[in-house]
């Protein structure tokens, strides 16, 4: 995090931000499973493999479509490279506004497919030499740079590289809120407003590349 300026840091924050209402709104519309925490996917996927077999198939479903677009979106972002940030952020959008479409007809499965190959494609967004430099929608590696950082300071040699992540995991935990809150009121307008969101995140990305 500490590497990028501070647009491509805001950026990134909006995206985790945008995961935490995705995945909860998917977390919701599904019934407990993820569209974008696929270790917790994968837990459940084990599980059920043993007790309920049949059921292995949802998680696994979400899990194909996640990666997919994580496929995909590291091919885009090859082909695109200077601007692939706002290609994949008009695709998250594009799959987002899709998939607000068809839950609101009344189709939950198609919503959870578009969601969970949106974000995969996000987690391209932030990729340098077919890697990974920012996890947006999974924060594990960014509670453990955080925990790295704190104890860092408590010994007096403060980590650099540990910046930021605290946040990152707040504003994915914000989102997560958000998306809870507005399925209370009705998944739809959640969907909704994840479409929104990912369309103000496709534009801020313009600003971020330039």
């Amino acid at each position: 995090m500490h590497r990028y300026d501070p647009a491509r840091q805001r950026l990134a924050f909006g995206l985790a931000g945008l995961a935490g209402l995705v995945d909860a709104t998917g977390f919701v519309v599904a019934g407990g499973y993820f569209t974008s925490f696929m270790s917790g996917n994968t837990t459940r996927m084990g599980v059920e493999l043993v007790e309920r077999p049949a059921l292995a198939l949802a998680p696994l479903g979400l899990i194909g479509c996640f990666l997919a677009g994580v496929i995909s979106g590291a091919i885009i972002g090859r082909r695109f490279k200077g601007r692939h940030k706002r290609v994949l952020l008009g695709l998250v959008a594009a799959l987002l506004g899709t998939g607000a479409a068809v839950l609101t007809a009344g189709q939950p499965i198609p919503f959870l497919a578009l969601s969970a190959t949106a974000m995969g494609l996000a987690n391209n967004v932030y990729a340098r030499a077919g890697a990974v430099t920012v996890g947006v929608t999974y924060m594990t590696g960014a509670l453990v740079r955080f925990g790295q950082g704190v104890a860092a300071r408590m010994a007096g040699e403060p980590l650099v590289s540990s910046r930021g992540y605290g946040l990152l995991w707040s504003t994915l935990a914000l989102g997560a809120a958000s998306g809870g809150a507005l399925c209370q009121f009705a998944p739809e307008a959640a969907a909704g407003a994840a479409f929104a969101a990912a369309l103000a995140l496709w534009g801020f990305a313009f600003r971020a590349e330039r």
